[in-house]
């Protein structure tokens, strides 16, 4: 049974405004080239992440473990060739915990994401599944669209985009 988590009270735009001048690098933005998915519009919490190519056997093991509320950062690599996450896996996250899946690469199975109570960003949808050869590293630091994002980062994701912080953002 997935936990209810509460809708998150934040908005990027302000996080953006109250940032915009951190040259540290602790603050980033990612570029908006995401398509939103599943039924929870706005998400956040800490990362964890998965760096893959084709292969969502690490995406598929992370989401069936407790989410504890973070948010899944896959890096596919931005290949638009298979879908690293349908319906199972979406639901297999919300049901599991999981605030929220950015995909840097493709989702499939569109009414099922739209259904799970999870939210989802991915760069497009593509209908042909990966092959499960069981590679892929977990919890390590990836780019995502250029930008980096750590395990332990937190990322806010809205209607307006996605930011990462180093620390927990505040207003």
């Amino acid at each position: 049974m997935s936990a209810v988590l509460p809708a998150p009270t934040f908005s990027t735009c302000d996080f953006c405004d109250a940032h915009k001048g951190d040259m540290s690098g602790a603050f980033r933005v990612l570029p908006p080239v995401f398509h939103s998915y599943g039924a929870v519009a706005a998400f956040a919490g800490p990362v964890s992440t998965v760096k893959c190519h084709e292969d969502n056997t690490q995406v598929k093991a992370a989401v069936e473990s407790p989410g504890e509320g973070r948010v899944l950062v896959v890096d596919g690599g931005a290949s638009l060739r298979r879908a690293l996450v349908g319906g199972n896996l979406a639901a297999a996250a919300a049901r599991n915990g999981w605030a929220g899946l950015v995909v840097d690469g493709c989702v499939r199975d569109v009414a099922e994401l739209n259904a799970a109570a999870v939210g989802i960003r991915a760069l497009a949808l593509m209908p042909l599944p990966t092959e499960r050869r069981g590679e892929g590293q977990r919890d390590v630091p990836v780019q995502v669209q250029g930008v980096w994002v750590r395990p332990g980062d937190w990322l806010y994701a809205d209607a307006d985009g996605i930011v990462v912080g180093a620390q927990p953002l505040s207003k």
